[in-house]
């Protein structure tokens, strides 16, 4: 008998934990099972809601000359460089210098195009991931690393917020394996995953801006650092 009063008394605590999970549940967002990065772009509609938010961007940071001096006589450049936030172009979200040999400084790029049917308003948008800067007498992959590579982009924190931690992740990690499979560019409606590299001869007194069009080009704007 006592086993049989033990037995209903934790019934309802095993009724209530039950109601409790489900309640949890049904206040979860229901997110489907993503395994790939092509799972993600074709059926995700968080990440198309995402890509239509990312408004047309201008001004995308800026470089300038902290230094240059001649050491046994080759000359060196140290730059400053600044990325600006999407929303406040005073705004730094990284901030890095590099010394680098000779005065023409080159910066790369990652440009990712998606076309009009990939976004919900029929534009077409495009994002970019800085991924190195080198000079003149550097070879591409010797350079400086700029972004931690698959990592999120400090810009982009909030554009895929609403998409869980994995597919983020996934995301960043994953798109640029996409760049060479046109069948797969063309079915996610991505017109170009292509880098683009811009560069100059750099002097002191001057602020070197980086401005992306809604094609996704990067292209350069010199002014004076007054």
């Amino acid at each position: 008998m006592a086993e049989k009063r033990t037995k209903l008394k934790i019934l309802p605590l095993i009724i209530i934990v039950a109601v409790l999970a489900g309640m949890a549940y049904l206040g979860r967002t229901p997110y489907k099972v993503v395994a790939t990065i092509q799972e993600l772009l074709a059926e995700n509609k968080e990440l198309k809601q995402a890509l239509t938010n990312l408004s047309r961007e201008d001004q995308i940071g800026y470089a300038k000359v902290i230094a240059q001096e001649m050491k046994d006589g080759e000359l060196f450049t140290t730059i400053r460089f600044v990325e600006t936030a999407r929303d406040n172009k005073l705004k730094k979200i990284l901030e890095k210098e590099y010394t680098i040999s000779g005065d023409i400084i080159h910066f790369d790029a990652l440009i990712v195009k998606f076309g009009p049917k990939m976004v919900m308003d029929g534009r077409t948008r495009a994002l970019y991931l800085w991924r190195r800067v080198y000079g003149e007498k550097m070879t591409p992959a010797d350079g400086f690393e700029i972004e931690e590579p698959s990592t999120e982009p400090q810009r982009y924190k909030d554009l895929l917020e609403t998409l869980p931690i994995e597919h983020r992740q996934m995301f960043w990690s994953e798109i640029w394996e996409l760049a060479n499979d046109t069948e797969r560019l063309a079915e996610y409606d991505i017109d170009a995953i292509y880098g683009n590299a811009v560069y100059w001869k750099l002097r002191e007194g001057l602020i070197y801006v980086f401005k992306i069009n809604s094609s996704g080009q990067v292209y350069p704007e010199i002014v004076p650092d007054i």
